[in-house]
């Protein structure tokens, strides 16, 4: 019984693993998709014949679709198997991205911005729920790490190669490359993923009262607060960085993708690492630790004189490496803190509540930041001291979340194996030829 035990443990973590591979896959493609747009600003002005606030409007009608679609998603998700829903969304983010690619006019570009926002906004949600529902809480700190990857590759790699294609080939060419990218990602997650339906079976309020509880339990809300603090913390800042570096810290355009190569090469390596300690300190004691020097960096990058490229290089590396840091944790602690049956909904309204947040703090840091007659940016230190004070305020409020995790008993436990079973023989082979990465 012994072999036939660790049989199913190894198999299990084999499973975890492909579907972790599959969840950063599918982050690589959204984040590359929602990042690209900016900096291929310039030719789609150029090629569109539009102004800045019309490509504006092309960058946060996706957010702002993202935001609208994760509060419906939290209403109505916990009705459906996480593999459903995960497939349903991919298809239309990929649908979404295509319309892009094919979009002739301005209009037709923005409301495939939309499309896209709609259902690669959910995304993020879904996947911390998949991993929520998978993964057990001894080993999530290491598989949202894992996750994360996704955005460190989208970083280091993923938009300067969108940017060549678009730059060389045209604006259209790096949406179809991330088509091609996701269809295989598509075809292989029936396989990899189990049904993932034991909440189906709950008994679920009407969406509109299910959408009222999300925002009503007091665990909800701490989790909320803390998701807006930190991107508060990040997003009145990280917009505006790329325009500081030229024209205050004396960076050059061509500089500028060695900047997000390095930081997201860094982010790259030690996502893993912060994971394992979440898991072996607790996220609580990892996301304190992390946070302070998070709060340090943003104050040292928004007063940075003008230096040498390589000071820029290691003080924007050791932002981004903070702020993942600090993410994992906190998300660690966040997917823990809501009930099994509740977790679709409220990772799904969190996922809302952040793109807000992040399109809140964009606009904030916008209104405080002014240009000189001589190009430089001002009051960005000002902007600094808001994302540092807003750090060090969600130190208190991860001190509110509380796990709600329950270990299951041995009833649930069968009931889910046999859920699993069906897949597994499919997925397993896949697996073992991952189970050594």
């Amino acid at each position: 019984m012994a072999g036939i035990s660790d049989g199913d443990s190894r198999a299990a973590v084999r499973r975890e693993r492909l579907i972790l591979l599959i969840l950063a896959a599918v982050q690589f493609t959204t984040i590359v998709d929602f990042m690209i747009v900016m900096p291929l600003g310039p030719q789609l002005m150029r090629t569109l014949q539009i102004g800045p606030a019309e490509f504006g409007l092309i960058v946060s009608s996706y957010t702002f679709a993202a935001g609208l679609s994760g509060l419906v998603a939290s209403s109505i998700v916990d009705r459906f198997p996480r593999r459903t829903s995960f497939l349903v969304l991919y298809s239309g983010f990929l649908l979404g991205t295509l319309l892009c690619a094919i979009s002739p006019t301005y209009h037709t570009l923005v409301a495939a911005r939309i499309a896209t926002g709609a259902f690669g906004g959910v995304l993020g949600g879904m996947a911390m729920t998949i991993i929520g529902d998978v993964v057990p809480e001894e080993r999530r700190g290491r598989a949202t790490g894992s996750l994360m990857t996704g955005f460190a590759l989208a970083s280091v790699a993923g938009v300067p190669l969108g940017l060549f294609l678009g730059t060389n080939y045209g604006w259209q060419v790096p949406f179809i490359a991330l088509v091609i990218a996701g269809v295989p990602i598509l075809f292989l997650a029936p396989f990899a993923m189990p049904r993932l339906d034991g909440h189906v079976h709950q008994v679920h309020a009407h969406p509109l009262r299910s959408l009222t509880e999300t925002f009503s339990f007091a665990s909800h809300l701490n989790a909320f607060a803390l998701t807006v603090a930190l991107m508060m913390g990040s997003f009145t800042v990280f917009p505006y960085v790329s325009t500081y570096f030229v024209s205050n810290v004396g960076l050059t355009e061509q500089q500028l993708p060695l900047i997000y190569v390095v930081g997201g090469g860094l982010t790259l390596f030690t996502a893993s690492a912060i994971g394992k300690l979440t898991d072996h300190w607790g996220a609580l004691t990892v996301f304190r630790t992390i946070s302070p020097i998070s709060a340090l960096l943003l104050l040292a990058i928004t007063h940075l004189p003008h230096v040498a490229v390589s000071v820029a290089v290691v003080v924007f590396g050791s932002l981004m490496v903070s702020n993942v840091g600090r993410m994992i944790a906190a998300m660690t602690m966040i997917t823990s803190s809501v009930e099994r049956h509740r977790r679709g909904g409220f990772l799904s309204a969190n996922s809302s509540v952040q793109h807000i947040a992040s399109g809140m703090g964009a606009y904030v840091g916008g209104i405080i930041i002014s240009e000189s007659e001589n190009g430089l940016l001002e009051r960005f230190g000002l902007v600094g001291w808001i994302a540092a004070g807003s750090t060090l305020i969600s130190l208190w409020l991860a001190g509110r979340i509380r796990s709600l995790e329950v270990t299951p008993g041995l009833a649930e436990t069968i009931s889910l194996g046999a859920a699993a079973e069906a897949t597994v023989d499919a997925s397993e082979p896949i697996a073992a030829a991952i189970e050594e990465c």
